[in-house]
């Protein structure tokens, strides 16, 4: 695939949530959505505080209902980050979302009601100053769209998506981020390549929805979501997992670093262990793992089998250990540094990521 000059999404609008840029050549940012009951306004922000503690950027809570609304505000005046309000069905909901703080609302005008309603949203919004994420999904289409034969599943998506970004801008309103999600990861990737060109001002927001639990979810949005991202297209994502939502935000980041485009937390190294691998590797590198994932630095750490995988192939790592029989060699960028004993490996390891790295 050839390297794009310059990636569709910086040619989007920038908008601003809360104070998260998205668009306009801003960084790919990372949102979740809570999984505790907005009414239980201290539950939804501890586990924001969670959430924004493992990266996360962005946060979507449901307003179900108006004893939701009160609750709600108090989430968006003490959460740390931008909060957004799920609304279905409901304009009159969206309208109170939005007089109560939410940095945005997330609506699919399919399922709001007529343009009436929704114009009446788009006016609270406006008057809030709050952006609108246009939310379609593959089971809630503009319902002249939806019926339709002559078109496939991501004609549809596409069709109803500009159908509304048109509606929404002949109003006057801009400030406007669009989803269009489904199961199917091959829709999912037909579906966004298509908006990319239908609409290249308009920031997108990436994810596969319902994509499952945490093993099948990973693999899902890391294939839909890593080769559009890849491609230059997107400009915020949630990675829909059916987990604990910091697990969205952990593979978030894995997957933003594993493309080069953001890195919050270090990079593991390791091999596949074969049979020259004379320590329980997989331990050993589960437990750097783990410690790894309470640093915050960018850097890259190596946990080599073997010398064959040693310095060597894992030159590129700021720091690694490679492990021979009884003891391990613990490398910096290629260079040999000292050798330590198997049984202090992994502590010697972390005492040279804090001394060089200062974490």
């Amino acid at each position: 695939m050839a390297q794009l000059a310059t990636p569709v999404r910086d040619l989007t609008r920038r908008v601003m949530v809360g104070d998260v840029a998205v668009g306009g050549g801003a960084p790919v940012s990372v949102q979740s959505m809570c999984t505790t009951k907005t009414a239980d306004a201290e539950a939804t922000l501890e586990q924001i505080r969670r959430l924004a503690d493992a990266g996360c950027e962005i946060i979507r809570t449901t307003v179900p209902d108006k004893a939701s609304l009160e609750p709600f505000g108090r989430i968006c005046a003490e959460s740390p980050i931008p909060v957004v309000a799920d609304i279905h069905f409901d304009h009159n909901l969206a309208i109170g979302a939005a007089r109560h703080g939410a940095a945005a609302l997330r609506i699919n005008p399919g399922n709001i009601g007529s343009f009436e309603r929704v114009d009446e949203v788009i006016d609270a919004a406006g008057e809030a100053g709050c952006a609108i994420r246009i939310g379609v999904n593959a089971g809630s289409l503009d319902p002249k769209v939806g019926e339709r034969t002559d078109l496939t599943l991501p004609e549809k998506l596409v069709a109803s998506s500009v159908a509304f970004v048109e509606h929404f801008e002949a109003r006057g309103f801009d400030d406007i981020v669009l989803s269009a999600k489904a199961h199917s990861v091959p829709v999912t990737i037909e579906t966004y390549r298509a908006l990319s060109r239908e609409l290249p001002d308009v920031p997108l927001h990436l994810g596969v929805t319902e994509a499952g639990t945490l093993r099948q979810g990973t693999v899902k949005n890391s294939v839909g979501v890593g080769i559009l991202l890849a491609e230059g297209i997107g400009n915020t994502i949630r990675l829909s997992l059916t987990a604990d939502p910091v697990e969205e935000v952990d593979v978030a980041w894995d997957l933003l670093g594993a493309l080069g485009l953001r890195r919050l937390h270090p990079e593991l190294v390791s091999c596949p262990t074969c049979g020259r691998t004379q320590v329980d590797l997989i331990a050993m590198a589960e437990e750097v793992s783990t410690r790894l994932s309470r640093v915050k630095a960018p850097i890259s750490v190596a946990v080599m089998g073997c010398v064959v995988n040693g310095p060597g192939e894992a030159r590129d790592a700021d720091i690694g250990i490679a492990c021979g029989k009884g003891q391990g060699m613990i490398f910096v960028h290629g260079e040999p540094l000292r050798k330590v004993d198997e049984e202090h490996m992994v502590d010697e390891l972390f005492l040279e990521i804090e001394e060089r790295f200062g974490v």
